[in-house]
């Protein structure tokens, strides 16, 4: 699995909701002791149910303790704002719509687009990094070729 690279917040969240899925394996294997009392289990659809949700419940642990392990967390005082980078707000005007926008580059599980958090590995995301301010940059996305003009890049 690769690394992925987020901030501490973004890390204890993560944290905490794979210790609430693994808070969660009692109850469903109690689900699964009471379905298995109710006698015949080759027509007993509750413990057919409660099988598949402990099997989606052991999924979703095992992939949020992988996410967990390969995490990097962002030292977020050695940023600066000379090239875009991680955890940087960009502020960017399309070329062709002159719309401007601003965003926070962030890691691909704390992205949230509605909030102004766009992933590094997006295409746009992907295209910004390393560049400086004044710069004109080109994202390749499924729509065709975007242009950005880097306007301004903070903490």
């Amino acid at each position: 699995m690769a690394l992925h690279y987020m901030t501490q917040d973004g890390l204890d969240k993560l944290k905490k909701e794979l210790s609430d899925a693994i808070a969660q394996r009692p109850v469903i294997s109690a689900q699964i002791a009471e379905a298995r009392d109710k006698g015949d289990l080759s027509e007993n659809a509750e413990y057919e149910a409660a099988r598949e949700a402990q099997g989606l419940l052991e999924l979703k642990i095992s992939k949020l303790q992988d996410l967990v392990a390969n995490t990097r967390v962002i030292d977020e005082s050695q940023i600066g704002t000379e090239k875009v980078q991680m955890l940087n707000k960009v502020k960017v005007k399309n070329l062709a719509t002159k719309q401007i926008m601003e965003f926070s580059l962030v890691g691909e599980s704390e992205a949230d687009f509605s909030a102004g958090k766009l992933a590094a590995t997006t295409p746009i995301g992907r295209a910004l990094m390393g560049h400086s301010k004044g710069e004109i940059v080109e994202a390749k996305v499924p729509s065709g070729v975007l242009k950005f003009e880097i306007l301004d890049i903070t903490l």
